[in-house]
């Protein structure tokens, strides 16, 4: 799978990698930080969290015609790079928090946000733009640029696998280190005990849970003490975490900047190429209806996706605080492997030995070091497992390493089905692939539904988003198959589009139109936060079936334009 591609993809990957995992120790703790220092509601919550996600996505389009027009593509990623690391240092820094200041440190974190966005908008896009000029750089590549937008989408992926591991572990870390652990009913109890609209049941509800935290003990039963303690100490774990994305982006900027020489030929724009009496041969100019019929093209597909992000980012929004809600926060030691990021990885790597080993095709050497791979990692694994306890608590945010772990898992598997396709002559186009994708996310969140039907008549607000009682709160498994399910869609949909984008953009408008697909990411973000508003207003299973009308709507929208879409990518490659 990682032959005949071009070496600066897997720079690009690599530096990809380092700052995805960043972004996504930060956004799978975000919510439950606005909640649990600002005592947000979750629709005030989901609305930062949505108009954060919208503007990282649309701030492209702006990083797309600064690289086509001013910078170029290197210069521009360098930058957001840059620009990044001081937004992440900015939502770092911890503030106190009390009731006299409620809104302490919100301006910082805001700003923080706005810098990040700016950084993501001259960063994301144009490296996604560099990745396609590699493979315009030599027509030998051409042919596999949609399996190198999976190996780099995979490598995405392997970033985010590991920051809600990260982020659970630094902030509990710091928890431990103040005597604390986490429980996700404390905040929203500790805030309304706070500001005194705290029900009677609700208070001894706190008291019974203050009582079970080590640090509660040195404070005499006072439950205000306790109650600022806890808030004030979860929100600086919280903090702590943010500054892994600075660590992150050093390494970013060493692998990007340390390995130019790989991606220097293709790290020119068209106006750099037309400059060049080098690169003057290599302008590819379009006729003014070309150029509108592959703009068209791009802006249909551009549409559809709104709908798949609106409710594919629902994982850092609905899905989190269902998960901290209403899905059970302890497990077994058969289900904890789920949870437990580096036993489940020992197994995939112990069944990868075994798969190299058993593979006749493979080289002696890959087979000998599969053979070695399958019972070490099995070890590992065995002795992993056995030292769980017999229950095991988790905090929500692990939900969201299920998605990156199943793309690095499944996408060998996709790839080799399409590969196996093409071979037949029957793999899907492009456009169809999306359209299949999007029909796999709305399967996703039915299997959603059907788990919410056991918490029928209960909204969130009738429990003002604090946990059910445990006796309601449903198996994890729904929401882990409902992961399983938006992974197999997002790779049908995400790393197509990207090569599909790549493929259709006017050579001119590559940065603008790898930008302007982002911005339709980010609309679709937006769309996180405006469906949030009506996440205390519908019962849960009415919340997902909206989901799953919009997502088969826009499949329907997208199979009834096909031809128009097929016939826009066949004329791109008689280029």
């Amino acid at each position: 799978m990682l032959k005949n591609h071009p070496k600066g993809l897997f720079v690009a990957l690599f530096a990809n990698m380092g700052e995805r995992f960043g972004y996504y120790t930060m956004l799978a703790i975000f919510v439950l930080f606005l909640q649990a220092k600002y005592g947000f509601a979750y629709e005030t919550a989901a609305q930062y969290f949505g108009i954060f996600l919208a503007f990282v996505y649309f701030m492209p389009l702006i990083g797309g015609v600064i690289a086509d027009r001013v910078l170029g593509y290197g210069k521009t990623i360098s930058l957001g790079l840059i620009v990044m690391f001081v937004g992440y240092l900015l939502i770092a820094i911890p503030s106190g928090w009390s009731l006299e200041t409620p809104r302490s440190g919100l301006p910082l974190v805001i700003g923080g946000l706005a810098v990040i966005s700016l950084g993501t908008g001259l960063f994301k896009g144009n490296l996604q733009a560099l990745v396609g000029n590699l493979y315009d750089a030599d027509k030998k590549y051409d042919k596999f640029r949609s399996l190198g937008f999976n190996i780099f989408y995979m490598g995405i992926n392997v970033g985010a696998m590991f920051a809600p591991t990260a982020a659970e572990a630094v902030s509990n870390f710091m928890l431990k280190g103040s005597n604390l652990f986490y429980n996700g009913a404390i905040p929203k109890l500790a805030h309304t005990f706070l500001d005194g609209s705290i029900k009677p049941e609700d208070t001894q509800r706190l008291a019974q849970l203050a009582a079970d935290q080590p640090a509660f003990a040195e404070m005499q039963g006072n439950l205000g003490e306790f109650s600022m303690f806890y808030i004030n100490e979860l929100a600086g774990a919280y903090h702590w975490a943010f500054g892994v994305a600075c660590i992150s982006l050093v390494a970013s900027m060493l692998i990007f900047w340390g390995f130019r020489k790989y991606y220097k030929e293709a790290d020119m724009t068209e106006k750099q190429k037309a400059a060049s009496a080098e690169h003057k041969d290599k302008v590819i100019v379009l006729t003014p209806q070309e150029t509108k019929s592959r703009m068209v093209a791009l802006g249909l597909v551009m549409f559809v996706v709104i709908f798949f992000w609106m409710a594919f980012h629902q994982n850092g929004a609905a899905m989190t605080a269902f998960a901290r809600d209403y899905t059970q926060d302890t497990v077994g030691r058969g289900t904890n492997i789920w949870f437990d990021l580096f036993g489940l990885l020992s197994i995939a790597l112990s069944v990868l030995g075994l798969v190299l080993f058993v593979m006749k095709k493979n080289a002696r050497a890959l087979r000998i070091g599969g053979l070695v791979m399958f019972p070490a990692f099995a070890i590992i694994a065995y002795f992993r497992i056995a030292g769980y306890e017999g229950v095991n608590p988790f905090t929500p945010q692990m939900f969201q390493h299920f998605n990156p772990f199943f793309i690095v898992a499944i996408t060998p598997i996709i790839v080799g089905v399409f590969s196996w396709m093409a071979r037949k002559g029957i793999e899907p186009s492009d456009p169809k692939k999306i359209g299949i994708g999007m029909i796999i996310t709305a399967i996703g969140f039915t299997v959603l539904l059907v788990g919410s039907l056991s918490l029928a008549g209960m909204a969130p607000g009738d429990i003002g988003e604090t946990r059910v009682e445990s006796g309601f709160a449903v198996s994890p498994y729904w929401l882990i198959s409902t992961y399983f399910i938006l992974t197999i869609a997002e790779l049908f949909l995400s790393p197509i589009g990207l090569s599909f984008v790549s493929k259709v953009a006017p050579p001119k408008f590559k940065g603008l139109m790898q930008g302007a697909w982002l911005a339709a990411t980010a609309i679709g973000n937006y769309g996180v936060a405006l469906v949030g508003i009506l996440w205390n207003k519908l019962q849960l299973w009415q919340f997902w079936g909206l989901l799953v009308v919009f997502c088969v709507l826009a499949a329907l929208f997208i199979f009834s334009i096909l031809r128009r879409l097929e016939n826009a990518t066949n004329a791109s490659a008689g280029r």
